[in-house]
């Protein structure tokens, strides 16, 4: 058995092991580990290792270093009422720690709710805005400007300062050379005859390529035809060929106009876009009219395209840069365009029966011809001074000369007329309806209007091809058919 002293020692050695320490150090004899404080104590006074009672000088202790983390529990937690303790204490830490994580969330909450309200707002602003542009754009398309145009004439410009010095240089060397050689120039050798024309007979029919297409146009040379469907497919048909050899995407909406401008191609749509092809790959694409697009037009320089629309405005287009050159707001919905022979004035039929003929440079408006109806069909005539017109359902083709603002000849051709063409040499005007196809032939020698042709062939458009030695005329199912003299071997 130990004695108290013995007992005593062996309590103290315990005791030192399992305190609380902040310094310790085991050692070199023993390995046991203590606090320094007590074992250099210890030691002091007694000169041997509390656990093994072996000789120990505090030479032998090493200290250790380590890092503070959560001490041990003093042995004071041996006692119910100091456990008591502590859990209330680690009841309250935990509660404390509740309390803050329900405040955390409570205020997440808020935040969170706060950013939902904020993206709703501004949901609801965008769908408003969006609806407000929507109204805008369809009152500017019903809107009526009264009085005309302004004091000086002007009509109003949007969006734009106006054309180019450029473009405007081009117009005026335009109208310079082509007025100065028009009244002098001949009739060019090869040119269809009035009586070529009286022979002329369907002699092809094509298929049908766009079923419900009205977008019809020749080039040039008269050796392919450019069609636009309801699909918003648009066609470049080879004559040699028989076929579609090429063929590119508009975009949706159907094919409302489309032109050649040069070995380059242009179409129009009804959702608004104006589309430029060349050799089949897509090079400029304009979607500034509010609303559909209804004709195209190109300047005689070759440089200026020209589009109407049902927003009560014409643009033009710079085809050197492919840019929005101008655009002009007008009193109505517009139908139908056009370019003078010369490049100086540009025509515009509207759905108020209206033809408004407008300076290229300036926009002022250079006159307006009253019509029955809206404008269906519009054409310049190669002489400078005549304008065809047709309305929308009549019967009756008016000629307008230009110089008196005046009706000088009707031609009445007892059925609907869908479109008017006059040839290159100002002698023939192709007048085509769902009722069949005229051409009126007026004699500058004689001063009178004949009629050498009428057919029963049905057009919604019609085009001269190359001299004048054919007519191609598109119906409503979407083919088109050749009309030639029999001698005649191509188009």
């Amino acid at each position: 058995m130990l004695c108290a002293s013995q007992f005593a020692l062996r309590e103290r050695a315990v005791g030192l092991r399992w305190r609380s320490r902040q310094k310790e150090g085991p050692t070199n004899r023993t390995g046991n580990v203590f606090e320094k404080r007590l074992i250099e104590a210890y030691i002091t006074e007694n000169g041997r290792d509390p656990v093994t009672d072996e000789d120990l000088s505090p030479e032998d202790l090493v200290e250790l270093k380590t890092s503070r983390i959560v001490r041990p529990r003093p042995p004071t937690l041996t006692s119910i009422p100091s456990l008591l303790s502590v859990f209330q204490n680690e009841w309250d830490a935990l509660a404390l720690e509740t309390y803050t994580l329900r405040q955390q969330l409570t205020q997440t909450r808020q935040e969170l709710s706060t950013a939902l309200y904020q993206h709703d707002a501004a949901v609801r602003v965008i769908a408003r805005l969006s609806r407000e542009r929507d109204e805008a754009r369809e009152a500017l398309s019903r809107v009526s400007v009264h009085g005309g145009p302004t004091a000086t004439g002007e009509a109003m410009q949007v969006d734009s300062t106006g054309l180019s010095r450029d473009l405007i240089a081009k117009i005026d060397a335009t109208q310079e050379q082509l007025s100065k050689t028009r009244r002098k120039r001949a009739v060019p050798d090869g040119w269809v005859t009035s009586d070529a024309l009286n022979s002329f007979t369907p002699i092809e029919k094509s298929k049908v390529l766009y079923a419900g297409s009205r977008s019809f146009a020749v080039n040039t040379r008269g050796d392919s035809a450019l069609l636009g469907g309801t699909d918003g497919r648009v066609g470049i048909y080879s004559m040699s060929d028989k076929a579609i050899v090429q063929e590119m995407n508009a975009g949706n909406g159907s094919v409302t106009d489309a032109v050649w401008i040069g070995d380059r191609v242009a179409a129009s749509t009804s959702t608004g876009n104006v589309k430029i092809w060349e050799n089949g790959t897509e090079v400029a694409t304009f979607s500034s009219h509010a609303g559909e697009v209804t004709a195209l037009a190109l300047h005689p320089s070759g440089d200026i395209l020209a589009s109407v629309g049902i927003d009560k405005s014409y643009i033009f287009y710079d085809l050197t840069t492919n840019i929005i050159a101008t655009q002009i707001l007008t009193d109505s919905a517009l139908t139908t365009a056009g370019f003078h022979p010369d490049g100086h004035l540009f025509a515009a039929g509207g759905v108020n029966g209206q033809i408004k003929v407008y300076d290229v440079k300036s926009a002022t408006n250079a006159a307006n011809f009253d019509s029955t109806g809206p404008i269906a069909g519009m054409s310049f005539s190669e002489n400078g001074t005549w304008l065809a017109t047709a309305a929308n359902g009549s019967t009756v083709v008016s000629i307008w000369d230009l110089r008196k603002a005046a009706v000088i000849h009707t031609i009445d051709i007892s059925s609907p007329i869908s479109a008017v063409q006059w040839e290159y040499s100002g002698q023939f005007l192709a007048i085509a309806g769902p009722g069949g196809l005229v051409v009126q032939q007026y004699s500058k020698t004689s001063k009178v209007w004949s009629e050498p042709l009428m057919s029963a062939v049905p057009a919604v458009a019609v085009q001269w091809g190359s001299s004048a030695s054919a007519l191609l005329c598109l119906d409503t199912e979407g083919s088109f058919t050749v009309l030639t003299a029999k001698e005649t071997d191509g188009v």
